[in-house]
């Protein structure tokens, strides 16, 4: 652990590739990536015409985005390609991972206040000829 809160270990341009078990983990959380877009992708067809439609249409680009991103920085590792390889891209990743997230859920809350809202139409609607 004491060499995982180094700054050489983080900002070399070399840092080598990733041990045994540290890559099946990588592999694993970008295996789930692509599992989650491809069932995203297919709940977002079937919500395309709801209130949850932004919802699901932005997860599914999360997740599909994410994946590609994984699989090229862990094939920039594997190859160790000198600057491309380093590990300070993956705690980009994790920090973008973590905004985008944050944005998806801003789209999450928002939803109930949208309900409500199409719900005052609809009943004021109503009395409209």
């Amino acid at each position: 652990m004491g060499n995982f809160l180094t700054w050489n270990f983080w900002f070399s341009a070399r840092p080598g590739s990733f041990t045994g078990f540290s890559f099946k983990i990588i592999l694993a959380f970008i295996f789930l990536l692509i599992i989650l877009s491809i069932a995203g992708g297919v709940i977002k067809k079937r919500w395309s015409k709801s209130l949850y439609s932004p919802f699901w249409n932005n997860l599914y680009i999360f997740f599909l985005t994410n994946a590609i991103i994984g699989l090229l920085l862990t094939f920039f590792n594997y190859e160790m390609v000198p600057f491309l390889s380093a590990r300070f891209w993956f705690l980009f990743w994790a920090v973008g991972v973590l905004v985008w997230l944050f944005f998806i859920y801003r789209i999450l809350i928002k939803i109930p206040a949208k309900r409500k809202r199409l719900e005052k139409e609809k009943e004021f609607k109503k009395y409209i000829p």
